[in-house]
């Protein structure tokens, strides 16, 4: 089992199983890794990088990413609850971090104020995920759900939301231009404007 440590970079390697519980890394390289069933809860990665990995069933509730890099990262059947975002480097030449997020459940996360074009959430739940003064323009949101998810001053231009629902979008305090909503969930958009719908 090859162990994970500081200061130490990881080229294809492949961790499976393990389960290191408030782990404390900082500056490692992980390139072209799998991580496939791993319990990383409430692990600390500091100024790590993450190139091209992907989080297979994970476990990675309550993980903190101060000044760690992610790009080309996908996350797979895994759970993200209470992650801040906005501790990790996004730097501002990469708009686009290809970061996917697949069957995933990210409650109570923060992407506050992220510049994160091209996002990819597919049938996620984020339920109560701050997505406020954040960038998600030409992203991918679909069959999710965004109950009590907060969105103010979000650019959300050309965003897909087929099939996504319980999301609360204040039409007048968001840029929605060219966005995608399902029929059906797109008359919740209409809730905050001072209007009466009648049948």
């Amino acid at each position: 089992m090859v162990k994970i440590e500081s200061n130490e970079q990881y080229l294809d390697e492949s961790f499976d199983k393990q389960v290191l519980l408030s782990l404390e890394i900082f500056g490692s390289e992980f390139e072209d890794c799998e991580f496939n069933d791993c319990d990383f809860s409430s692990a600390v990665f500091v100024r790590c990088k993450f190139l091209n990995c992907s989080f297979n069933r994970c476990n990675l509730s309550l993980i903190k990413v101060p000044q760690s890099h992610f790009f080309e990262v996908r996350f797979i059947e895994s759970k993200l609850l209470g992650v801040d975002w906005t501790m990790a480097y996004w730097p501002s030449f990469h708009l686009d971090s290809e970061l996917k997020f697949s069957k995933c459940i990210l409650n109570d996360s923060s992407f506050f104020g992220l510049t994160l074009n091209e996002l990819k959430l597919e049938e996620c739940k984020l339920h109560e995920v701050d997505l406020r003064d954040g960038d998600f323009s030409n992203s991918s949101m679909t069959y999710c759900d965004f109950t009590n998810s907060l969105f103010m001053h979000t650019n959300l231009q050309n965003v897909d939301f087929s099939e996504s629902s319980n999301f609360n979008i204040d039409v007048l305090e968001n840029k929605i231009s060219k966005a995608k909503f399902s029929r059906y969930e797109a008359l919740s958009l209409l809730s905050s404007l001072d209007i009466e719908l009648v049948d």
